[in-house]
């Protein structure tokens, strides 16, 4: 008895992994970047590591935290740690990272990957969940934690030029800005990312 029920959970698998299988090949694969879009977005993301550099290098010259570390040494170390990003980068402004050209590369796979009703559909979720939002558009300045973060839809994240593990890509109103997830710092935005 006891083999046929593994035998038919073995059969039930086997179906699922087929049809799993079908439907991945049936989603069709972004088109690839061309030769110069993909320069385009190879240089953006070498941009995106070098902040990672600095700021790594930056904490590494920070004193660890203790694993019983209270809310307030967390506070004040996460703003320490702001401080010291903060003066390393301190000409930084708006297309350090997303460059005009990098601004309209990803542009373009945002529009491209949200067309017709989808697109009115981000645009709306977008501007709907961000309406309220007190954030600044300020290089170098935190992102406000009383605010939430809009979540990024994942097919978009597999379209746009990926970023180092310590970023994140988040919508404001109708721009993307690219936040810090351990400092919160805003690395850098760009305007007008919504079609």
């Amino acid at each position: 008895m006891k083999s046929k029920q593994v035998l038919a959970i073995a059969g039930i698998i086997v179906v699922c992994i087929a049809a799993s299988g079908r439907v991945l090949s049936q989603t069709p694969s972004p088109p690839p970047l061309s030769p110069a879009d993909k320069q385009v977005a190879d240089a953006f993301e070498k941009r995106a590591k070098d902040y990672v550099r600095v700021r790594e290098a930056l904490e590494a010259k920070m004193p660890p935290l203790s694993k019983e570390a209270k809310a307030e040494e967390i506070q004040a170390h996460k703003q320490q740690f702001q401080e010291r990003v903060r003066a390393a980068r301190a000409g930084s402004k708006p297309g350090d990272i997303f460059t005009p050209q990098a601004s309209t590369l990803i542009r373009a796979i945002i529009k491209d990957e949200f067309k017709g009703r989808d697109r009115v559909e981000l645009r709306n979720a977008v501007l709907k969940e961000s309406e309220n939002k007190a954030v600044p558009l300020r290089v170098n300045y935190p992102y406000p934690e009383s605010q939430e973060l809009l979540e990024m839809p994942p097919t978009l994240l597999l379209r746009l030029p990926p970023l180092p593990k310590q970023l994140r890509y988040r919508f404001v109103r109708n721009n993307l800005l690219l936040v810090d997830r351990e400092n919160g710092l805003i690395v850098d935005y760009m305007t007008n990312a919504l079609p």
